[in-house]
C-alpha cells in the first residue's frame, strides 16, 4: 500500500454548460496531475450548475453509459489517476435522479458509486434562499468505503457533513480517507463549512478531501468554496478560498498511523451505528 501520495482538490464555479465545465474540469485535473496528485476529488455539480432544479433531468445519463461518465473514465487513464468524479445526475425512478459520486482507478475503470443520501430540503434562516433537493433528486440509501492503493476511501456530499452518525459508520468499515464533493451555499459555508469539515477528520480521525464550488453562478447563486485538505489531526494542510483552482497536499499513511496509535479513539467507541 502506498505510504505517501498527493491528494487534490479541485474547486469550480460550474455553469449550465456541461462541455464547457467538462473543459475547465479536465484542464484543473491536468494541473493537479501536473503537481504529482494520484487522487483527485472534483466538486459536488461539476458537470452542471443549472439555471434551475429541473435542468438536471435535462442531462441525466443512464448508469454505465454517457459523455460525463466517458470524460472520468478517459480522464482519470489519460492522467494515470484516481478521480473521483464529484456528482453527476444517473436516472433513476420516477422522473428523478440519482445524485451519484463515481469513483474511476487509474486505468479509468470504474471502481465505486456512492448516491448522495441526504437530501438539501432546506429554508435558510433570515434569507429568500429556498432548496428542495428531494424535488428532482431520489435520496441513496448505503454508505460506501471502497479500497484504493491509498487506503480505504470513503464517499459523502456536502450536506452529508451535518450527520455524524454516518461517517462513524464508515469508520467502522475502515476509512483512512474521506472525500466530501461539495456545494456549500456562501452563507452556510461562512457558518459551518471548515467546522463541520475538520470535525469529521478529527473525530473519525481520516485525511479528508473537501472539494467545493466556489464562486458566483448564473443561477444567482453564490457558493463558499474554501475547498481544503484537512489531516487526521484536523490541521488545514491546504485551502482555496475562491473562484478555480487546485489544492493539493500530501496523504501520510505512517502519520495516520502513528496518530490512530498514540490517540486511539476509534477503539473506544461504546456506541455503534447500525
Amino acid at each position: 500500500m502506498t505510504t505517501k501520495t498527493v491528494l487534490a482538490a479541485i474547486q469550480m464555479a460550474s455553469s449550465p454548460n456541461v462541455g464547457a465545465n467538462l473543459i475547465e474540469a479536465g484542464r484543473l485535473v491536468e494541473k493537479a496531475a501536473l503537481q504529482g496528485a494520484r487522487l483527485v476529488v472534483l466538486p459536488e455539480n461539476f458537470a452542471l450548475m443549472g439555471k434551475g432544479e429541473t435542468d438536471k433531468l435535462e442531462v441525466a445519463e443512464s448508469d454505465g453509459s454517457g459523455p460525463i461518465q466517458e470524460f472520468l473514465a478517459r480522464t482519470a487513464e489519460r492522467y494515470k489517476l484516481w478521480l473521483v468524479g464529484g456528482t453527476l445526475p444517473i436516472r433513476a425512478a420516477a422522473g428523478k435522479v440519482r445524485a451519484a459520486c463515481l469513483v474511476f482507478d487509474d486505468r479509468g475503470q470504474r471502481v465505486g458509486r456512492y448516491d448522495k443520501i441526504h437530501l438539501f430540503d432546506v429554508d435558510l434562516p433570515g434569507s429568500e434562499e429556498r432548496y428542495r433537493e428531494s424535488a428532482t433528486i431520489e435520496a441513496g440509501e448505503q454508505a460506501v468505503v471502497l479500497d484504493t492503493p491509498f487506503g480505504r476511501l470513503g464517499l459523502t456530499v456536502c450536506y452529508d457533513l451535518r450527520f455524524p452518525e454516518l461517517y462513524r459508520q464508515m469508520a467502522a468499515s475502515g476509512m483512512d480517507l474521506l472525500a466530501v464533493p461539495s456545494a456549500f451555499t456562501a452563507r452556510t459555508g461562512a457558518a459551518h463549512w471548515e467546522i463541520l469539515v475538520r470535525a469529521r477528520a478529527i473525530e473519525n480521525l481520516c485525511y479528508t478531501i473537501a472539494a467545493g464550488q466556489g464562486g458566483f453562478h448564473l443561477n444567482g447563486r453564490e457558493t463558499y468554496g474554501h475547498s481544503m485538505i484537512v489531516d487526521p489531526w484536523g490541521v488545514v494542510l491546504a485551502s482555496l478560498a475562491q473562484g478555480a483552482g487546485v489544492v493539493t497536499a500530501e496523504y501520510d499513511r505512517d502519520r495516520l498511523e502513528k496518530v490512530r496509535s498514540a490517540f486511539p479513539a476509534l477503539h473506544h467507541t461504546k456506541l455503534h451505528c447500525r
